[in-house]
């Protein structure tokens, strides 16, 4: 006899926190015009659903780009209204969020945790609840405590969303209707750092948790963790969800937890400091080299507008290069009412923070306009607006401003205006690792730079306060 269609009650509530960054998360930084269509996790729930003979209730879609802590009346208003929508759903048989894992809001270090235990509590123990989280999340006791399934993305750079996304609604769809009983454990790695998952010995680990997905073990997900939330449970966790069997869990986390520590100075990102990586990148035969100002990340917080290093660039005259995106508005404006092909004395960069270092002032020729640029997304599901975007150039480097702040994903953000990368010695862009797949098959070498900014790389020497300071790397403890 068939199972009776499931009530399941779907919704997104995400943004990356960086509690050290100056910029505060407000109601405008949260874009609410995208549909369900519009993000990928939640149009594959909505399809698989629907083609199972699911009922779907849909309810917010809210995403921000990462910045500091959101403002509390924000956060209490985004949630409250998610949680308004659940008691009118009800009863519902299983909720599906798509959240960040990092969240952190003006009075709440966990916002994820909230949402979480709030939804529990108007929906009761008999409804399934599942998450998934970006592998940068802080996997916290309260939120182990209220879903009974979370799963996170294994890649970084994060090309597997949708992928994770059916693994949970499969594990959560199961478990509603009587398949399987997930049960979840958590090993705590004692670990902050970065550890991007297209090398080895990390690129092995990540097949093979996806390999020992059978035989009673429903995920894996090892949770990388934000470096730069300081919060109470931030740090590395290997999650493990096994089908009725608690033991079995605990027992499976814990061994992946222990390997991912015993290759922990392998996988974690190496970043070479300013000076010998522009060494490094001008003694390289051939080009380009890729830059990666992995501090002053947008995707991770910062501003977008530190100027640390093009001054270098600047400084040691190095030419043929490219450089970006800056996020500039003034600046732009300023490119737009001069003109394309004027040239001009500008002041951009360096305005949002300490972090963002002095502004630069340069006489500069505007190359190239667009009222709305944009660049491909990592994983190609959706376009990446830019803004209004200038293309200026002053003493042999190409830079580029843009009105909406965002990382450097694809080529295009330069393409896109007109820039050539084949014949450039180097490509500096503003990101941590998400430009990996796009850029990684033009360049002659890839560097990761250690430079000044709000995503200092410096692990052993983050300023927490909430966050417990034995961790590796600033002590070398033994684990049990």
């Amino acid at each position: 006899m068939p199972n009776k269609p499931l009530h399941i009650f779907t919704a997104m509530l995400l943004t990356e926190t960086n509690t050290f960054s100056p910029l505060p998360t407000g109601a405008k930084a949260f874009d609410r015009s995208r549909s369900q269509s519009d993000v990928a996790s939640m149009s594959m729930w909505r399809e698989s659903a629907e083609r199972d003979g699911h009922e779907v209730t849909e309810s917010v879609i809210a995403i921000a780009q990462p910045a500091g802590p959101t403002v509390r009346a924000v956060y209490e208003s985004l949630r409250d209204e998610l949680l308004d929508d659940l008691r009118r759903a009800l009863p519902v048989d299983v909720i599906l969020l798509y959240l960040h894992g990092a969240m952190v809001a003006d009075g709440y270090d966990d916002c994820e945790g909230d949402v979480l235990q709030r939804a529990r509590g108007i929906a009761g123990d008999r409804t399934v609840i599942g998450a998934e989280l970006d592998l940068h999340s802080h996997l916290t006791q309260v939120m182990l405590a209220n879903a009974n399934a979370i799963v996170a993305y294994k890649e970084y750079p994060h090309t597997d969303i949708v992928d994770r996304a059916q693994d949970l609604y499969r594990i959560c769809v199961d478990a509603a209707e009587g398949r399987s009983r997930p049960v979840m454990a958590a090993y705590d790695c004692k670990m902050v750092g970065m550890f991007p998952t297209t090398a080895q010995p990390l690129r092995a680990f990540v097949d093979e948790m996806s390999a020992r997905e059978r035989d009673g073990i429903l995920s894996l997900s090892l949770v990388h963790g934000f470096p730069w939330g300081d919060v109470p449970e931030a740090g590395v966790k290997m999650l493990a969800i096994a089908d009725g069997d608690s033991a079995l869990a605990a027992r499976t986390a814990q061994e992946f937890g222990r390997r991912f520590w015993s290759m922990r100075r392998e996988a974690l990102l190496h970043a070479m400091p300013l000076e010998p990586a522009l060494d490094a990148a001008l003694e390289t035969p051939g080009g380009p080299v890729v830059l990666a100002d992995v501090a002053d990340n947008s995707g991770g917080g910062a501003p977008g507008d530190s100027t640390y290093v093009l001054r270098a660039l600047l400084e040691r005259g190095i030419e043929n290069a490219v450089s970006g995106t800056y996020y500039d508005p003034i600046a732009v404006d300023t490119c737009f009412e001069a003109g394309q092909g004027a040239t001009i004395d500008l002041r951009f960069g360096g305005k949002l923070g300490t972090a963002s270092g002095d502004p630069i002032d340069a006489r500069v020729e505007v190359m190239r306009l667009l009222e709305q640029h944009q660049q491909d997304y990592m994983d190609d599901t959706r376009p990446v607006p830019l803004g209004r975007s200038a293309w200026i150039r002053t003493h042999g480097v190409d830079i580029v401003l843009v009105s909406a702040r965002t990382q450097v994903f694809a080529p295009n953000a330069f393409t896109g205006l007109g820039i050539s990368l084949d014949d450039k010695k180097l490509i500096v862009v503003k990101s941590s690792h998400h430009f990996w797949g796009k850029f990684a098959p033009l360049a002659k070498r890839v560097i990761h730079v250690s430079a000044p900014g709000a995503l200092a790389v410096d692990f052993a020497a983050i300023e927490y306060q909430k966050r417990d300071p034995n961790y590796w790397p600033r002590t070398d403890m033994e684990m049990n």
